[in-house]
């Protein structure tokens, strides 16, 4: 039997997969269909009825394509494939009367809706609707919610289409948001006036067809035609999110994602997407020098030959941040190992093996756990660590799939199975052929961390190490790494501290006899704060990168917007102090420091694609007896662009509130 089915669609012929939409296949055929409601990655709602095409021979009405697939068409009187005609006039005439009632109740503040330019509503009724409506009668008007500090709400502008109703309770896992009453009393709202508890509600912004929901922080401040658009990479997490940089002028206006089914679909976390505001906010925009236990500023030139004698003939640790992009961390390894020192990435006592990229990478695509059968948590929360990624899981689960943890209990947004929260719990546990096994950084970071990647490379064949740190495993690739890790080489008696970017390592004071300390970096935080010298670097946004995502997929990112004031991009920083220390580096612009890269990590021109890992299993070894702590504590403050961010500061309290125990009235 023939696994597919002919049809017409408007005069063409096509082959399609019976068990496909009408609007599916009308697709494939190439023949847009409006719609509101339906939308590919979510449950079909068939409510909005903009959809409607013409069956020949069906019934004498028009039919919802959305929600009828092809296998319940009925085939001609000889046996002729079934026709579907989607501009005919039974359709024209249903689409603008499908039209008319939802621009009924619309307000007509298209001048000042956020929404103006890119909004569907807008294009489908100058391309489908009629140029008149028959309604006298006055507006219905709705109350607008408060869904916390990042959606805004105008509930008067709503159709009804329910897609923020399906992807908060389908993809994100909430149960806040739903749809009460009936006819003209019918309203999206939400749960006892609750805000969102989600790290993905920006999404729904994105999915709203109207302006009934839209950027709180972004509001009133551009015109998507005003915009300049950047293809990027996100890098709040390890994920490698794709995204689109939308910038006015000098200034990120907003942060939106673009679609990649192998890595985050077209969904973006909440941090990835409102961080911008955080990139203006203390920032570094000039050189400074320490005198006298007191911060001034200097210029370039001079601040390079400070930080050029303070490293001649020391013995130096250069520390590689969670942001730095892999041609930054190939640079320092190339200046520091050049200077007889050592550079290390893994700033939170991670223990990765080195030079086996199966232990620090694994051999699972992100992809791969749709079809997961079992999927087995090691010390993660991947809702905080990785929203999307859990997300991508949580539809594992939906499918089936059977979830187990080993770590402390946290709500993923889906059921599993705890198995347990110490070492022992992990020894003791089987699992099933074929089985995910997920490893967050808060497992590996202990003494024993080598032997928890060992047990669980063991527990099954496929492992993905879920990384924190966007700029982790490029530079792991590089090799910006050094025996014994970051306590060792911090104990080996070192003189100067080169941090890129690092704001999370601790550094004893200068009183107690700590190290000469350099910082190259973009945001004013505790690393600045540390530091003698301060050499100011660009934002992921300010500068062309390559960043390698959490599965070992090397991705571009393009520079949006130039660095404030002073500040250089951070090779160029590093190009000219290797020129001080008269070991000037090889190349002179990123596209030589990138072939001198490749030359030396071939598998990094490899952009966009998995690549395939030699299975190196390690050595097991006995665990220690200590349970699993997590990698993250508050998701919204987890590197300096975060912390300087007044959004993520709402957030963050927000979340707290949310969290304290209730306490009754006296």
């Amino acid at each position: 039997m023939s696994n597919t089915r002919k049809i017409i669609i408007d005069g063409i012929e096509v082959e399609v997969d019976p068990s496909l939409t009408l609007i599916q296949a009308c697709e494939q055929a190439g023949i847009e269909v409006p719609r509101f409601c339906y939308h590919e990655r979510l449950s079909i709602a068939g409510n909005c009825r903009m959809c409607l095409v013409e069956v020949v021979g069906g019934p004498p009405k028009p039919t919802a394509s959305c929600a009828m697939q092809i296998k319940d068409l009925r085939p001609g009187p000889n046996g002729e494939p079934s026709v579907i005609k989607t501009n005919s006039p039974m359709v024209k005439k249903a689409r603008e009367g499908v039209m008319e009632f939802l621009l009924i109740n619309h307000p007509l503040d298209c001048p000042i809706c956020d929404q103006g330019g890119e909004c569907d509503l807008q294009d489908q009724a100058v391309a489908y609707g009629a140029d008149f409506s028959r309604y006298r009668e006055p507006k219905r008007a709705s109350e607008n919610l408060n869904l916390g500090p990042l959606v805004a709400t105008c509930m008067t502008r709503c159709i009804s289409c329910t897609r923020c109703v399906r992807f908060t309770s389908e993809v994100a896992g909430i149960s806040q948001m739903g749809q009460t009453g009936r006819g003209a009393d019918s309203e999206i709202t939400s749960y006892l006036n609750m805000t969102l508890d989600s790290n993905l509600q920006g999404n729904i912004i994105d999915l709203c067809p109207v302006g009934a929901l839209t950027s709180k922080p972004y509001a009133f401040t551009a015109r998507p035609w005003e915009l300049t658009k950047t293809e990027s990479i996100d890098v709040m997490d390890a994920l490698g999110s794709n995204i689109r940089i939308d910038a006015k002028g000098r200034e990120v206006k907003r942060i939106v994602p673009r679609n990649h089914d192998g890595v985050n679909e077209e969904w973006l976390s909440d941090k990835g997407r409102f961080i911008w505001d955080g990139l203006r906010r203390q920032r570094l925009d000039t050189p400074y020098i320490r005198e006298n236990g007191k911060l001034r500023k200097a210029g370039w030139g001079e601040a390079l030959a400070a930080a050029a004698r303070a490293m001649k003939g020391k013995k130096i640790l250069g520390l590689v941040g969670d942001l730095a992009s892999t041609e930054a961390a190939f640079s320092l390894k190339t200046l520091i190992e050049g200077q007889g020192g050592k550079v290390e990435c893994r700033t939170d006592g991670a223990r990765l093996p080195i030079g086996n990229r199966s232990g620090y990478v694994g051999n699972v695509a992100i992809d791969e756990i749709d079809t997961a059968q079992e999927i087995i948590l090691i010390g993660t929360d991947p809702r905080t660590e990785a929203p999307v990624l859990n997300a991508r899981i949580r539809k594992a689960w939906a499918h089936g799939a059977l979830v187990r943890v080993v770590g402390p209990a946290v709500d993923l947004t889906y059921d599993y199975e705890h198995v347990g929260t110490d070492r022992a719990a992990l020894a003791h546990l089987h699992a099933s052929e074929g089985a995910i096994v997920i490893v967050g950084q808060g497992a590996v970071s202990e003494a024993d961390g080598d032997a928890v990647i060992a047990h669980a490379m063991a527990l099954s064949g496929r492992m993905l190490m879920l990384h924190t740190a966007a700029g982790r495993v490029g530079a792991m690739d590089v090799g910006a790494v050094t025996n014994g890790g970051l306590l060792a080489a911090l104990e080996d008696g070192v003189e100067v501290i080169y941090n890129m970017g690092a704001d999370e390592v601790e550094i004893a004071p200068a009183a107690e006899g700590g190290p000469f300390v350099i910082y190259q970096g973009s945001h004013g935080d505790r690393g600045a704060s540390r530091a003698d010298i301060i050499l100011p670097g660009a934002a992921y946004t300010e500068e062309h990168g390559l960043f390698v995502n959490t599965e070992g997929r090397p991705q571009l990112a393009f520079r949006a917007t130039f660095a404030p004031g002073e500040a250089k991009e951070n090779w160029a920083i590093l190009r000219a102090l290797s020129a001080e220390l008269g070991a000037t580096q090889g190349w002179d612009s990123l596209a030589g420091l990138r072939r001198a890269m490749l030359a030396a990590v071939p598998h990094l021109g490899q952009v966009d694609q998995v690549i395939a890992n030699e299975w190196q299993p390690i050595e097991r070894r006995e665990m220690g007896k200590a349970t699993f702590r997590l990698a993250l504590g508050d998701y919204y403050f987890t590197n300096p662009i975060a912390r300087a961010s007044v959004v993520m500061a709402e957030c963050s309290a927000q979340a707290k509130a949310r969290r304290a125990p209730a306490v009754a009235a006296e």
